[in-house]
């Protein structure tokens, strides 16, 4: 048993990460959760439930309780974080007797919001639970040294939000949230495919698409892939082949609006953290930075370094994981 277990908990909307300490990443699964909808039992959580997406039967329905990095179902949130929690124990191979736990919450979310995780969470059976800002714990997770007076300037592009913050000795400075990421990324090219070719396609397959030809810069080598999806006029399977241009296309408003949120925050740092930035650039976490060419875009666009975290997808859950040793020093900075 270890009484004191510490647990870090990376809520996104598309993924839950789950750090132990010592452990490590013990937990990384989607958010989503199968019910039954006429006995409102649990069926599948994570993994299992996501592969059910569009293949189920009319009474059992996958639901994805988180909303733009906020509680959308608070009784199914609820349900797969015990789920998880019984998951976890299981993994690391002792009792999890009443852990602290650490969790992040966008910069934009309300007193209400929060207070909806803090509850859902605690409702898991642990000792306590603490809330901190997510560009804080990426750029604890990104190894940056948040603690010390320079600015530290992360943009966290996940799947329901982007925040962009700018970091420094331990509480945010200046920071944006949007509610777009690699969901809205998602639902563009769905959109795209349907009104051009008058295909419908699924959410899995956009991701799919979004993650092999989807491209952050205007400037690269097009390539081609084909895409499965049922034809709106005749009702049948069609197979149809998609550019990585028109992929560009659809989610070059969506990535105007995060390099928007950086320039904004980055317009209201105070002047003597600017020149820290000019030298030290911004990091990417976030699994939306993985996009092909927004590494290269950025910094052209910013006209200052951009590089990746060396973990962006789990920099968040880390950063959550390791902010419980310094979680007083990160509260008093928040107040």
């Amino acid at each position: 048993m270890f009484s004191n277990a510490e647990i870090g908990i990376d809520l996104g909307t598309a993924n839950i990460l789950i750090y132990a300490n010592s452990k490590g990443i013990v937990l990384n699964e989607p958010a989503v959760v199968a019910i039954d909808i006429d006995t409102k039992e649990v069926i599948a959580v994570g993994t299992e439930a996501k592969e059910m997406i569009g293949k189920t039967p009319k009474n059992i329905t996958p639901i994805r309780p988180l909303r733009e990095g906020v509680i959308a179902d608070f009784d199914v949130t609820t349900q797969m974080l015990k789920a998880f929690m019984k998951k976890v124990s299981k993994k690391v191979g002792m009792s999890l007797r009443k852990p602290v736990v650490v969790v992040c919450t966008p910069t934009g979310s309300t007193e209400v919001e929060r207070r909806a995780i803090h509850n859902a969470i605690a409702s898991s059976g642990v000792k306590s639970v603490h809330i901190i800002e997510e560009p804080v714990a990426a750029a604890i997770g990104a190894d940056l040294p948040v603690e010390e007076p320079i600015a530290n300037v992360v943009v966290d592009i996940g799947g329901g939000t982007s925040e962009v913050g700018i970091i420094s000795f331990g509480g945010v400075v200046s920071s944006t949230s949007i509610r777009v990421g690699g969901d809205r990324f998602d639902e563009e090219i769905i959109q795209s495919i349907r009104k051009k070719y008058n295909v419908l396609i699924g959410e899995r397959t956009a991701e799919q698409v979004k993650m092999e030809i989807g491209y952050a810069h205007p400037n690269h080598k097009k390539v081609n892939m084909e895409v499965r999806g049922r034809d709106l006029v005749t009702g049948l399977p069609k197979t149809i082949t998609i550019t990585s241009g028109e992929v560009y296309e659809a989610l070059k408003e969506s990535l105007e609006q995060i390099l928007d949120a950086i320039k904004a925050t980055l317009e209201n740092c105070p002047p003597e953290l600017s020149g820290d930035i000019v030298d030290r650039g911004v990091v990417l976490t976030g699994g939306g930075s993985l996009l092909h060419g927004m590494q290269e875009w950025l910094s052209n666009e910013l006209l200052v370094p951009v590089n990746l975290a060396p973990n962006p997808s789990e920099a968040v859950a880390i950063g959550t994981g390791r902010a419980v040793g310094m979680i007083s020093k990160l509260e008093k900075s928040a107040k």
